[in-house]
């Protein structure tokens, strides 16, 4: 909801009115994750998507039976329905969608407080269904509609790191829960002219992107202006204090070893979901020598990506960029990057988790 709520504020504020419908369940194959929000404006506005095209179209004329009686409600669309066929799901899942108009102030208070945002949560079923709460640290806007379940539903989402939305029966309700997106971090390591591409690409994928390099005269906001932060430091002594989770993508551009071996040891040991490095395999095969001499184990060595990249034959700045942050999706999704049309079983990897 949060990437398309200041559409939605905005059309409130005009004063027409808003159905927001939630994709809160999938079975199968789908084109959007539970969480994913697709509004529809009284005037006949579109914000967001959930089904990549195939669903909208219906749910636009659910969402006309919601401002005609106020009633929020819950429709589905699988692949064996007549109405999936209809609206073209032909993806073999099965979509739980609710449609559910959320109040202006609600939006509103939302929006002003994103940033200190825990969770927003709605209520899937009774007589109050569509009842909105927005979760901070330390306090609750708006109400479930019973004073247990709202203190239920702030104890589960600030005791767990939730990072996908989740349905959940709380005191006998059940209720979707949606966190606040935090963006994951990219180190990246050697203030190279190339590297520009990776941090624009990154950035498409949603990475905050750190550039560190020891040397001043390179690390320059005038030659990476689209970086988040840029650190001049020797790449180890940054990496040591850095905040790092499974998310965390670790890529050294540096392929010179006194910058390499120190970082890499300090990186194959974190939570860092991807270490990668570039250089070629006869340099990574002297890297990897330097690096057992200095102590690290053969199976912290298979850790590192290197050569890095997927197998595209990447030669340009941007070609590079594309191969290493295909293969930085592959490993979170768990796959290997092969040919989707040389490949079996499910199109779509696992959820960021």
């Amino acid at each position: 909801m949060l990437d398309i709520l200041s559409g939605v504020v905005r059309l409130q504020s005009e004063g027409r009115d808003v159905v927001l419908a939630t994709l809160i369940a999938v079975e199968g194959s789908a084109a959007r994750d539970p969480g994913a929000v697709f509004a529809v404006g009284e005037g006949g506005e579109f914000l967001g998507a959930i089904g990549g095209g195939c669903v909208e179209p219906a749910l636009v004329d659910a969402a006309r039976e919601v401002f005609r009686d106020g009633t929020a409600r819950h429709v589905v669309y699988g692949y064996s329905d007549r109405d999936a066929v209809n609206v073209g799901l032909a993806c073999g899942g099965t979509l739980t969608i609710l449609l559910d108009r959320p109040g202006r102030a609600y939006c509103a208070e939302l929006e002003r407080t994103a940033d200190e945002l825990v969770a927003h949560v709605v209520r899937l079923d009774g007589e109050r269904i569509g009842a909105r709460m927005a979760i901070y640290p330390d306090r609750c806007y708006g109400t479930l509609g019973d004073s247990t379940l709202d203190g239920a539903a702030a104890r589960y989402a600030r005791e767990r790191p939730l990072r996908d939305a989740v349905q959940v029966r709380l005191e006998g309700a059940s209720v979707f829960i949606a966190p606040r997106p935090i963006a994951p971090q990219m180190y990246i390591f050697g203030a190279l002219d190339f590297v520009a591409a990776t941090i624009d690409i990154a950035h498409f994928l949603g990475y905050v992107v750190t550039l560190c390099d020891a040397r001043s005269a390179f690390a320059t906001k005038e030659r990476f202006p689209n970086a988040d932060r840029i650190v001049v430091s020797w790449p180890h002594e940054f990496l040591a204090s850095a905040p790092i989770d499974e998310r965390t993508a670790i890529v050294s551009f540096t392929h010179d070893e006194k910058f390499d071996v120190p970082l890499l040891l300090e990186a194959v040991r974190s939570r860092a979901g991807y270490v990668g490095a570039v250089g070629s395999r006869a340099t990574h095969a002297r890297r990897s020598e330097a690096l057992r001499q200095a102590g690290m184990t053969d199976a912290e060595i298979s850790r590192i990506c290197a050569p890095i990249g997927l197998d595209i034959g990447a030669r340009t700045p941007e070609e590079t960029a594309l191969a290493v942050l295909a293969e930085i999706v592959a490993i979170e999704r768990g796959r290997s990057g092969g040919s989707l049309a040389r490949g079996s079983g499910a199109i779509r990897g696992r959820s960021r988790t």
